[in-house]
């Protein structure tokens, strides 16, 4: 049974979602006021993987993950390059697609952006003056009041904590455009545009009519955002308001302070995946539990570079097209029951990768003498992998890829490496092994490994 931690009750609890087969998902998506960050990595391949075993599972995934297309950033930026505001949201839209379709990341149901929902956005806010939850502020703009909400507590990410309710200020629903600013719609209370936390409530209240098995995002949208968004839906939505399970990924960390727009520019994902494989990106994105913040940093992510280069080239050369017979799925249900107990705990990813290495050292083990077996391991390996979207390149072309190799002058390494390579076959060839194993070690130094086969070397890789 598979068990999800909850932050709102913060407690594992057993996955039942409203109706037996279908599952509503909804992630709050990017506001696109900059490219994206490997922080922005970290929680989309995460839901991607949680949505990848729910449908492995049985389930029918309905998967929302909204656009905020308009923010006060974006309208800065917009000016600041003399484009619309429209061709800037686009031009970022179409990078953040980019970057997610290169870390292979299926495609959300729909992905529906704020500025196409306005309307339904002004009338929610009508209905919060209705409910006397709304009230305009001094400069015109619209906010939420909290004076009449009476079950704070309940419907609180910080049960009976006194500090947060104190932070709990008034937020804005509708903000109120200054002269000369031409982005905003017209609305009752004004021309401008919407607050942060009513988007989220209306859009997914919209596409999914508040059957909400899990809404999901960041860890640092607890507060405000999905703390305020929480308590404003239910004012919204009373009775039909219900999302069963709250789901939040950690935070990526550098220098003790978490990726955001301002500090992210030597972090972004399109930067990171013109150096690495898109492998070594998402093994390192979840190397730790999905919930516990990640350290970064480039010494970091080469150890996982490493990591996922052994696991390539564990199964490099194996029959990865062998077919299995009855024996075999029994002899696999050791390693199902691994698998299945590490994804149903909460997605243990971390545990997956090290069910990955366990395989990997059988592999090695059975590789000469029990070739069929080694191979059928590997085949496995790859099937548990698929989950976590890694090991699904041709072998030879992801060893011997341009990501791997960072020496400027990487074709005189290659002469170099071919030449030594060459003296070594000859010296073999001649029984001197003393000088084979010289050039052996000083290709070594330059982090070559050979593949061998009698008195000739077969392949070669660089491992850095």
């Amino acid at each position: 049974m598979l068990k999800i931690f909850n932050t709102l009750s913060k407690k594992k609890e057993e996955f039942i979602p409203h109706l037996k087969n279908n599952i509503n998902i909804y992630v709050c998506g990017v506001t696109i006021s900059d490219y994206c960050h490997i922080g922005h990595g970290r929680t989309f391949y995460f839901f991607d993987i949680l949505i990848k075993y729910l449908r492995y599972l049985g389930y029918n995934c309905n998967y929302i993950r909204n656009i905020t297309d308009i923010d006060n950033k974006l309208i800065i930026k917009s000016n600041k390059e003399n484009i619309s505001l429209k061709e800037l949201s686009n031009k970022m839209i179409n990078s953040m697609h980019i970057d997610f379709n290169r870390l292979n990341l299926s495609c959300p149901n729909l992905e529906p952006k704020i500025t196409d929902n306005i309307n339904v956005i002004i009338l929610s806010i009508k209905k919060l003056f209705k409910n006397d939850y709304a009230y305009i502020d001094k400069e015109g703009n619209v906010l939420f009041s909290y004076k009449k909400f009476n079950n704070i507590y309940k419907y609180s990410f910080f049960k009976k904590n006194n500090n947060i309710i104190k932070q709990n200020n008034n937020f804005i629903l509708w903000k109120l455009n200054k002269k000369n600013d031409l982005n905003g719609w017209s609305s009752p209370w004004g021309f401008g545009r919407p607050g942060w936390h009513i988007e989220c409530s209306v859009i997914s209240n919209k596409y999914l009519n508040n059957i909400i098995d899990i809404h999901g995002g960041g860890s640092d949208l607890i507060f405000p955002h999905h703390e305020n968004e929480l308590i404003q839906s239910k004012c919204l939505f009373n009775i039909n308001y219900n999302i069963k399970y709250w789901m939040h990924t950690g935070l990526v960390i550098y220098n003790k302070y978490k990726l955001s727009k301002s500090n992210n520019k030597n972090f972004l994902l399109y930067k990171l995946l013109n150096e690495y494989f898109p492998d070594v990106i998402k093994y390192y994105l979840l190397s730790k539990h999905y919930r516990k913040n990640l350290n970064f940093s480039i010494k970091i992510l080469n150890i996982y570079k490493k990591s996922i280069y052994k696991l390539y080239l564990g199964i490099h050369d194996l029959d990865l097209n062998i077919k299995f017979n009855k024996s075999d799925i029994l002899f696999f249900n050791y390693y199902d029951n691994i698998f299945l107990d590490y994804m149903n705990d909460d997605l243990n990813i971390s545990g997956v990768h090290k069910l990955l290495f366990l395989m990997l050292s059988e592999i090695n083990k059975f590789r000469s003498k029990k070739f069929i077996l080694a191979s059928k391991l590997a085949i496995r390996m790859k099937f548990y992998a698929s989950f976590l979207g890694l090991l699904q390149y041709d072998t030879k072309y992801f060893l011997s890829n341009k990501y791997f190799y960072k020496n400027k002058n990487y074709l005189k390494l290659i002469n170099k490496i071919n030449f030594l390579i060459y003296s070594r076959n000859e010296e073999r060839k001649n029984n001197n092994w003393k000088k084979a194993d010289i050039l052996r070690k000083k290709l070594r130094k330059l982090n070559v490994i050979l593949k061998d086969k009698n008195d000739f070397t077969t392949e070669w890789f660089i491992i850095n």
